[in-house]
């Protein structure tokens, strides 16, 4: 296992290469430069103005010098600084609203599998039945519900009318002063809405995907011997068939890694939330080249990280593809 977890990750370094370098060449050819973010509301910078700052930006080399240098800042992780606002570096502020973001994904990936996975395995045990029939009504709510949509909704009910949950932000007024519990608690509180929101849709898929495969697997030989052997129906479907069912799922998880950018946008915009999606978003709007490369390099990597987790979960729930890769 370990000599194929080295040739994966060698193998990805040619990948990353080109990545990077379709990333920096797509978002230079993009209109619109820092400068003239910087600039344009601004009659009174002269054009000589906007030159000395591509020059003190390096924004006047041709891409292929402004690529190499970046390159060769990469090597030793250093993404440089962002062009505008504070001008930290770009590792500083990422570094900063991560762990908001991967708290809320991570926490709603828990509770997709924790929901999403028993939903797929009763409903696929007695298809067409009565809660096969009504998870598939709620599946295709779930689907069609868009997410700012549902967001309003929770805040409106969950926040206005009951007041049970604050409606955005992180922490209350005071939180400082607070005991360790009542901070935790605080939190969670707090948290509570972003999670379900950014779970919510994400589950109606997963529980289809689980149903299908279940489905599948349910109808192989082994599955109709270990139930002419006597074994217990719940031990048939969650310890013979869902590991095999489990494939496609651990497919789809892997490829939504890079997602949690992505798709933390909508939630931490509606929720005021001070993570990386949101950042992301206002990076994007004033053209920050180095911010920019700096969230597509981590999530290219972070793509190409949640492939080979996903390998690696493949072999531990399927035998027959460890032997494969120890040969």
């Amino acid at each position: 296992m370990m000599a194929y977890l080295w040739r994966r990750g060698i193998s990805v370094l040619p990948l990353l290469f080109g990545i990077t370098l379709i990333s920096f060449l797509v978002i230079h050819l993009t209109p619109g430069t820092p400068t003239e973010m910087l600039t344009e509301l601004n009659p009174k910078v002269s054009l000589e103005a906007r030159q000395r700052l591509n020059e003190i930006y390096g924004l006047d080399q041709p891409l292929h010098v402004q690529y190499g240098r970046w390159l060769k800042r990469f090597v030793t992780f250093d993404f440089g600084r962002s062009m505008v606002g504070d001008q930290q570096p770009v590792m500083q502020k990422i570094a900063e609203r991560m762990p908001i973001t991967l708290t809320i994904n991570v926490l709603s990936l828990l509770l997709i599998l924790l929901i999403a996975v028993p939903i797929g395995v009763w409903a696929a045990a007695r298809p067409q039945g009565v809660f096969d029939q009504a998870t598939t009504i709620l599946v295709f709510l779930g689907f069609s519900m868009p997410t700012f949509w549902l967001a309003l909704l929770l805040m409106r009910w969950f926040g206005v009318q009951l007041q049970w949950l604050p409606v955005s932000g992180l922490h209350r007024i005071g939180y400082e002063a607070m005991g360790r519990g009542a901070q935790w608690v605080d939190l969670g509180r707090h948290l509570l809405l972003p999670v379900c929101v950014s779970a919510f849709t994400s589950l109606a898929g997963i529980s289809r995907y689980m149903r299908s495969s279940m489905v599948e697997v349910l109808q192989q030989d082994y599955i109709r011997t270990a139930r002419a052997k006597g074994l217990a129906e719940h031990h048939v479907l969650f310890r013979h068939a869902m590991r095999n069912a489990l494939l496609p799922i651990i497919t789809i998880l892997g490829l939504s890694v890079p997602g949690l950018i992505g798709g933390s946008v909508i939630f931490e915009t509606i929720f005021s939330i001070p993570g990386l999606g949101r950042l992301a978003f206002e990076s994007a709007m004033a053209r920050d080249y180095p911010m920019i490369m700096g969230f597509l390099t981590i999530g290219a990597i972070m793509t190409l990280i949640g492939n080979l987790l996903a390998d690696v979960a493949y072999a531990y729930a399927d035998p027959r593809i460890r032997v494969e890769s120890q040969r």
